[in-house]
């Protein structure tokens, strides 16, 4: 499928997309959440890809939402997003990020510049987060005199803690790369020309030795049950999850490979045989 903000490709078991609007630093629109919103579907649907891999086009990730609309951006944001039958039209950066937390592969982003407002909080339901050494960060909706977008007032401060959150989110401040870093909003930092090569050689070491049914459950098990109430929630979830593929060919596969030292070939496909117990929640807007 031809896109119109996008760069999509797949390579050797990875989807990997540029967002690509250069000329806006990537700004992101309607039209980019509804592209994006196709890719995670199709990387969902298609066995073959294991991983998913967003980066930016051109010297920005995403440079935040498209202001060209001038006074009246946000007016434009709410009348053409998907209205909810909750009662309030929902936040594009919340749609998007929403998708990628339900997504059953790998997420990696690979932030090659500047990431302001939703394109730093787009990337906070990222796996892993990786970043050149140029990348600057900034999530300034104070000073546009609006809130927090995307879901990042839960995510972030589980990413870097409250107060980090807190005082990133007060100021607007931009800060680089070596920052984000220390506080553990990027996990690994690469030179620019190395930066896209490091974060698909990682998302190999990810999923070449793995079976994609067991990391579609774990990538789920742990974004879902780090936050229940008590760690009963998750022991529920895990013995069910074990039992079921504890019959599964993938664990029969597993154990000979290991028995007879040699790289294991799973069977089985997320496309057919995720085991029953799974959806283990249901979100309000599952439906929509």
């Amino acid at each position: 499928m031809a896109y119109k903000t996008i760069l999509f490709e797949e390579r050797d078991s990875l989807a990997i997309v540029h967002l690509n609007r250069p000329d806006k630093l990537n700004a992101f629109n309607q039209q980019m959440l509804h592209d994006l919103l196709d890719v995670l579907d199709t990387v969902d649907k298609k066995d073959n890809i294991k991983a998913l891999i967003i980066t930016g086009s051109g010297k920005a990730f995403c440079a935040g939402a498209d202001l060209s609309s001038g006074k009246d951006t946000f007016k434009h944001e709410f009348k053409n997003s998907d209205k909810s039958h909750h009662g309030f039209n929902r936040d594009s950066g919340g749609i998007l990020v929403l998708r990628m937390y339900k997504c059953l592969k790998p997420i990696l982003t690979a932030c090659n510049g500047v990431a302001v407002g939703v394109g730093a909080t787009l990337q906070l339901a990222a796996d892993i987060r990786t970043a050149s050494t140029n990348a600057r960060f900034s999530f300034p909706f104070t000073k546009r005199g609006i809130a927090p977008d995307a879901c990042s007032s839960w995510f972030l401060p589980k990413i870097v803690g409250i107060s980090k959150a807190l005082e990133w989110s007060y100021s607007g401040e931009i800060f680089d790369a070596s920052v984000a870093k220390e506080s553990r909003l990027i996990t690994y930092l690469f030179k620019p020309e190395d930066m896209l090569r490091e974060t698909i050689k990682l998302a190999h070491k990810l999923i070449d030795e793995s079976s994609q049914v067991s990391v579609a459950l774990t990538r789920q098990m742990m974004w879902t049950l780090s936050s229940s109430s008590s760690p009963y929630d998750a022991h529920e979830i895990d013995s069910q999850v074990i039992q079921s593929r504890g019959s599964s060919d993938d664990a029969v596969e597993g154990v000979m490979s290991f028995l007879e030292k040699r790289k294991a070939h799973f069977p089985n496909k997320i496309s057919a045989d995720m085991p029953s117990v799974f959806p283990w929640t249901k979100n309000k807007f599952d439906e929509e």
